[in-house]
């Protein structure tokens, strides 16, 4: 969207309150304020919709804003304009705004009239990036608030009600930054800055010593770090932090020691043990983060805080919080071992700051042009979310395909390995609707030329075609990195649009020998057509169904600090690249998008990335949750990263089942799947074996339960008949809930089209389905999976059973027992092995088809249509080609569905609209389920309907 800027002819009115007072005039779109105080010169608010107002503060008027990169709606609505004492307050239909003339501050209101945000501070600051003028922006709202917040993206730290935690959006693999947060009481704000951004405290967490005094054993200033190689003891230093954090910090700091230098330790254990104290002058709860990858074990006065249970791969760290309280001056004893294989660690540390502060709603970004956001009231959270879609883009419906199962790998080698596996599934008639090529396709030196290696791929349009006969689609792995001998990169190069300096500071990838290469800056139109252009004659051309947009954070250079991050994706053709610094994946899917649209206009697309921004929905695109990894503890936090991303409005998510990296003691002998640069591991027992089967086994039960059903990871081979031994109640249960998704097809279908046209979230928090219910709102280990059913994955080993808490205001029905419980309660609930808990709120209408070998293999299937009494319930059911763009021209059709419990009547409605190839006639059996009743029982008796189009009511028995 292009920036507004408003010239006096613009004004139809000028009106000054008093002397102290500063001034507004009407523009065609909504005011312009100029406030006396405050760093915003001038305070734009336009009225974007009936209850969306957009703000935009400037320090100089005559500063060129930067173009939106996320929004895409443009002023529409209705207002007035109401002068107040020293105030003056812009209203549309459903929200209103009041700007303070004396200092700026706004107060915006709901549809009530109610306020129900409320700026307190706001702050546009001069900055220098690259030697050019730009500006920091930040804005505090509701200090003391006790209301929850949702949303900012996908983040793997195990967090739901996002009040009083502290959040920085800054694209990593794992970790997706959409700066827009959603509140319970039905409003929303959406920060239109691409940089780096912190949600609740604006001080960045530092290495702990910048807080807190550190003391070694012997009484010095910092840790005392010892570093032991086989278990003898090679070396004793104090070090001033735990400060392994990029892989130039292991340059820098790593001890010179000849015995423990890399060539002298490969292939030995080696442990760093850091000791010590640490003490800090400002009393109360601190909130601190390890930073780790590979085997940590923590300890804090004795207490152990993190064990081997957060273990990373070496190349792929993560942050681990906690909070520690402190007294003044009471030291802290603190014990971490590291057991390094090529990995990171280090210790950050943020000061407590008072109640109000931590408790409030707060942005601050590091560089932009100037302070924009959008205010979004609705009256329910749907609602808000609808909100940012109407502002950033609505997600288009995906192809009906996409909600079937996926199976993946790192990678498949050959053509003859992919079309193996698809036969395989076929054979034993385990469903699967899409198999993915992951990267590596192409000749080794050739990454970027979009080229097959014809040795391993020799026939590539054969490939797509043999597995569109098997009646399944394909999915190929893309990325926005070159390599500066192919012909791709130099054409981008020779118009700008190469980031060279990774290039010209001579680093290389890992791939065989090392290569060279950079990323494409997908900053302009020109760019991005060039991009989608060399994809169409490289790849686009055999046919492939779906398009996975890997490395879009981007990654240029992994592990590498914010500051050479920052060198090394720029200049783009917006600027600095801080200044776009969170965008990346929303401009290169939209590459593809856009170019793919206007290909194959009546086609559905699909782009999988694996960074996310705001907009990026708009471009067909879902998220996964990137290289997550296979231990317990990081399956545990998937729940909390998927359901966070529908309340970000990106409905289509999914994640590696059993984990992409895993344990080389979960590893066997064959780990053919392991990248080039890995080492093979197996040093595993057969308790770790029964450990990772159980792990994949409820992993895998979560996955049938996501929004995507999809399969992959490196190491350890994931297809079905790979992992899981012949004839073993494994594979049974692997079966079993694959069937089980395929049997809810129409029902997922129908949720995934509320996505589209309500702006549903596909994977629910419990807050939006049950709003009044408080004990609800900070569940972070069970979801609603669409708006009927309850799921509480299993996360622990061995575990046979976990504690469940039930949202108010319903009566739940056990899928497996029919056993029902009243809502507002936790209780402790059976989960063998074989059992995911999952449960179905009383009054809901669930439709369910036959066990299907793909999505559209019987589209006159007979429906079993499960009604559970005890309570009053609607349903609409959404069909619709599932392929093609008519539903955007109302080519779908939607069967209402009502039940009436006093009566014990079902009525199913008249059919609104058709489509093309339209089942006209069907059969529905209706089945009503009371206590006692199981869900699985899939053969129980039921009412057969003849349906044709027209209003049936069917009567309870």
């Amino acid at each position: 969207m292009k920036p507004y800027i408003y010239a006096s002819t613009l004004a139809v009115a000028m009106m000054a309150s008093t002397a102290l007072a500063g001034t507004y005039s009407r523009t065609d779109t909504g005011i312009v304020v100029k406030p006396d105080t405050g760093t915003a010169k001038e305070i734009r608010l336009n009225v974007i919709s009936d209850s969306i107002i957009q703000v935009v503060g400037v320090d100089d008027p005559a500063r060129e804003q930067l173009p939106s990169l996320m929004a895409v709606a443009k002023p529409d609505g209705k207002f007035t304009v109401t002068d107040g004492k020293g105030s003056v307050t812009l209203k549309a239909a459903a929200a209103s705004a009041q700007v303070d003339l004396t200092t700026g501050r706004l107060t915006f209101f709901n549809a009530k009239g109610q306020p129900v945000l409320k700026e307190v501070r706001s702050a546009i600051t001069p900055v220098t990036v690259e030697g050019k003028p730009y500006v920091a922006t930040s804005a505090q709202f509701n200090p003391g608030t006790t209301e929850a917040f949702y949303g900012l993206g996908q983040h793997q730290n195990a967090q739901m009600n996002l009040n009083g935690e502290d959040i920085e959006l800054r694209q990593h693999n794992m970790d997706i930054g959409i700066p827009f947060v959603v509140s319970d009481k039905n409003y929303g704000v959406l920060w239109d800055n691409n940089s780096v951004t912190r949600f609740g405290n604006p001080v960045r967490f530092g290495l702990a010593s910048r807080d807190l005094k550190l003391t070694a054993l012997d009484g010095s200033k910092g840790l005392t770090a010892k570093y032991y190689v086989d278990d003898k003891l090679i070396l004793t230093r104090v070090e001033p932090d735990i400060r392994y954090q990029f892989l130039s910090d292991v340059d820098k700091y790593w001890p010179t020691d000849p015995a423990l230098s890399k060539a002298a330790t490969t292939g030995k254990k080696v442990k760093v043990v850091w000791e010590g104290s640490a003490t800090s002058d400002t009393p109360g709860v601190h909130k601190m983060r390890l930073f780790a990858s590979d085997y940590v074990t923590m300890k804090v006065d004795g207490k152990t805080i993190f064990d081997h249970g957060i273990w990373r791969m070496g190349w792929n760290a993560w942050y681990n919080n906690f909070e520690q309280t402190f007294a003044k001056n009471k030291p802290v004893k603190l014990q971490v071992e590291w057991l390094p294989s090529g990995g990171l660690i280090s210790l950050h540390h943020s000061n407590p700051e008072p109640a109000a502060d931590t408790h409030s709603l707060r942005f601050t970004s590091e560089a932009g042009t100037g302070l924009t956001y959008y205010f979004i009231s609705a009256d329910s959270l749907e609602g808000v979310i609808s909100g940012y879609h109407t502002v950033t883009g609505k997600p288009p419906m995906m192809p009906k395909w996409a909600y079937g199962f996926w199976q993946s790998r790192q990678r498949y080698e050959t053509q003859d390995q992919l079309l193996g596996v698809l036969k395989t599934y076929r054979d034993n008639r385990w469903p699967i609707d899409n198999i993915v090529q992951d990267w590596f396709y192409w000749p080794e030196d050739q990454w970027g030329s979009h080229k097959f290696d014809p040795v391993r791929f020799p026939d590539p349009q054969k490939l797509v075609d043999e597995v569109h006969k098997q009646n399944a689609h394909i999915m190929i792995s893309i990325w926005g990195k070159f390599y500066p001998n192919t012909d791709n990169y130099k054409e981008l190069d020779a118009k700008g649009y190469m980031w060279r300096r990774n290039v010209e500071l001579g680093f290389k990838d890992w791939v065989g020998p090392g290569y060279l290469n950079s990323h494409y800056s997908p900053y302009n139109k020109e760019a991005r057509d060039i991009y989608y252009r060399q994809m169409k004659e490289g790849l686009v051309k055999y046919g492939f169904d779906a398009w996975w947009m890997d490395n879009t954070e981007p990654d240029v250079r992994s592990n590498t600090s914010p500051e050479e991050f920052a060198e090394l994706i720029t200049p783009t053709q917006m600027g600095p690249g801080a200044l776009v610094h969170n965008a990346y994946a929303t401009m290169n899917s939209q590459a593809m998008y856009d170019g793919l649209k206007a290909d194959q206009p009546d086609k559905r697309q699909f782009i999988l990335t694996r960074s996310g921004f705001a907009g990026v929905q708009r471009n067909a695109a879902a998220v996964w949750s990137g290289d997550v990894v296979g231990t317990w503890d990081n399956l545990y936090d998937q729940i909390s990263a998927g359901v966070q991303t529908g309340f970000s409005g990106v409905p289509n998510w999914t994640h590696d089942i059993g984990g992409y990296a895993q344990e080389t003691r979960f590893q066997g002998k064959d780990v053919g799947g392991l990248q080039e640069n890995r080492a093979a591991g197996g040093t595993g027992t057969a308790e770790d074996l029964k450990e990772w089967r159980e792990l994949n086994q409820r992993w895998w039960q979560f996955g049938a339960f996501s929004p995507l059903f999809r399969s992959h990871g490196e190491g350890v081979k994931r297809e079905i008949h790979e992992i899981s031994p012949p004839g073993s109640p494994m594979r049974a249960n692997m079966v079993w809930f694959l069937e089980l998704r395929y049997r809810l097809m129409p029902y997922i279908y129908s949720a995934a089209a509320d996505a589209h046209y309500e702006s549903a979230p596909i994977m629910r928090g419990f807050a939006l389905d049950f709003p009044t219910d408080a004990r609800g709102k900070d569940v972070k280990d069970a979801y609603m999976f669409g708006k009927s059913i309850l799921v509480a994955p299993v996360t622990k080993y061995q575990a046979t059973s976990r504690s469940v808490y039930f949202p108010a205001g319903t009566n739940w029905y056990n899928a497996y027992t029919g056993e029902t419980v009243k809502g507002g309660q936790t209780q402790t609930v059976a989960a063998p092995l074989d059992q995911l808990p999952l449960f179905v709120r009383a009054g809901a209408i669930l439709p369910m088809g036959p066990v299907i070998q793909y999505v559209d293999e019987k589209p006159d299937a007979t429906l079993t249509i499960n009604v559970y009494t005890g309570a009053d319930g609607r349903y609409s059911l959404y069909e619709d080609d599932g392929v093609s763009n008519g539903y955007e021209k109302g080519k779908f059709t939607r069967i209402p569905f009502s039940y009436n419990d006093k009566t014990g009547e079902l009525t199913i409605g008249a059919r609104t609209g058709q489509y093309d190839k339209m089942v006209a006639a069907r059969t529905f059996k209706v089945r009503f389920l009371k206590a006692g009743d199981k869900t699985t029982d899939f053969d129980a008796p039921a009412i057969s309907v003849a349906y044709s189009g027209n209003a049936v009511k069917v009567k309870r028995p």
